[in-house]
């Protein structure tokens, strides 16, 4: 499956009526299968942009595209985050409670897939990651590196054309980060996914194809003026 494209054009979201202002007039364009990291200091509004093109929060004004969809005014959300957008987050989000095999197949419940469908993707995407032989572990029995390398296969469950990644690596050491990276990377090259990462860290930006930062709830510099970190 091809990447989205996304098009978010003159984007505002305030909070507290308006009082803080998060985002101021945010415009950028991804291509279909870019990787693309998105950088700033904290409270700048990272992750408030996420949020925003992931349907879990709307606008105050402007517009979102993803894929020629209009996410800014959809009347279902939950439908566009189960077939366009996977989600991985700082802290994975696993359920303790089931084993990396069952916490992939979460996403695909209620998609149309029967039980053995489910187990064979999940398994597949294991094996992608490198966890073929983790299937049957808990999260709490796993490394932070594993963990997350779970919370990829399951980002990815439902083919998304879009994975939007919170920093992935923020509780990782460097050399762990450096792998989730090369992950992410791969399934940018492997399934044209596009993805567009949240990072503080400097290294982890610079194997982006492309940085946006943000400062302040305002883009810095124009994405296409920056050059390519790779």
């Amino acid at each position: 499956m091809n990447g989205a494209e996304v098009v978010v054009e003159h984007l505002r979201k305030g909070f507290e009526g308006g009082r803080i202002h998060a985002l101021e007039d945010v415009t950028f364009r991804l291509d279909p299968g870019e990787l693309v990291a998105l950088t700033g200091p904290s409270g700048c509004g990272k992750s408030t942009l996420l949020n925003l093109i992931g349907a879990l929060d709307r606008p105050d004004a402007g517009s979102i595209s993803v894929g020629g969809e209009d996410v800014a005014h959809l009347a279902d959300g939950a439908a566009y985050r189960a077939e366009t957008v996977g989600f991985i987050f700082q802290f994975h989000n696993l359920i303790t409670t089931l084993t990396a095999l069952e916490n992939v197949q979460v996403p695909m419940l209620g998609r149309r897939r029967g039980r053995g469908e489910r187990e064979r993707r999940a398994r597949g995407l294991l094996d992608e990651v490198g966890l073929a032989g983790r299937v049957s572990s808990y999260p709490p029995t796993l490394s932070g590196g594993e963990r997350q390398r779970v919370a990829i296969a399951r980002a990815l469950a439902n083919e998304p054309r879009l994975l939007l990644a919170d920093e992935p690596t923020g509780s990782l050491d460097s050399a762990t980060g450096g792998q989730i990276i090369d992950l992410l990377r791969g399934v940018r090259d492997d399934h044209g996914t596009t993805v567009l990462l949240v990072t503080n860290d400097d290294a982890v930006a610079t194997e982006a194809d492309r940085v946006l930062r943000l400062r302040d709830g305002r883009l810095e510099v124009d994405a296409a003026e920056l050059p390519l970190g790779r």
